[in-house]
C-alpha cells in the first residue's frame, strides 16, 4: 500500500512598514502593508492517540510568535533585513526559516511559507 501524506495550512497576518532599497520607484519610499502569511506543513504519520499530524493550535501559535517579531515594525530596522531588502520574497524566506527552526521534526516538514502584500501579489519560499 502506498504511503500517503497529510498537509496542514494556517494563515495569519501582520502590519508593518518597509522601504525597498535600490528599487528606483515609489516602493523605495517608506510605506506600509497589511501582509498576509500562509504556511504549510506535511507529515506522513498521525499521532497514535489523537490521530492528527500536528495540532493546528500549535502551528498557529508558532506562526504568531514569528509574526510578532515583524508586527507593527519598521522592517528595515530588524537585524535580518539590515542587509537584505524586506521584500515579500525575503519576508517569505524569513518566515520559512524561523518556522522551520520551531516546528520541523523527523515526522513534520515545512512545505512553504507565503507572504502577500495584497490578494493579487504573493511570494512563496520553499526548500522542498
Amino acid at each position: 500500500m502506498k504511503q500517503g501524506k497529510w498537509k496542514l495550512k494556517v494563515k495569519k497576518d501582520f502590519a508593518a512598514a518597509h522601504q525597498l532599497r535600490n528599487y528606483n520607484g515609489k516602493c523605495e519610499n517608506m510605506h506600509g502593508h497589511n501582509f498576509g502569511v500562509e504556511v504549510e506543513v506535511e507529515g506522513s504519520k498521525l499521532d497514535p492517540k489523537v490521530e492528527i499530524v500536528m495540532d493546528f493550535k500549535v502551528l498557529k501559535n508558532e506562526l504568531m510568535d514569528v509574526l510578532e517579531t515583524l508586527d507593527h515594525k519598521d522592517l528595515n530596522k530588524i537585524e535580518y533585513f539590515k542587509h537584505k531588502n524586506p521584500s515579500s520574497e525575503n519576508l517569505a524566506r524569513y518566515v520559512y526559516e524561523e518556522m522551520k527552526k520551531r516546528i520541523e521534526t523527523n515526522e513534520i516538514k515545512l512545505v512553504y511559507a507565503s507572504v502577500s502584500e495584497n490578494d493579487s501579489s504573493v511570494a512563496t519560499y520553499s526548500e522542498i
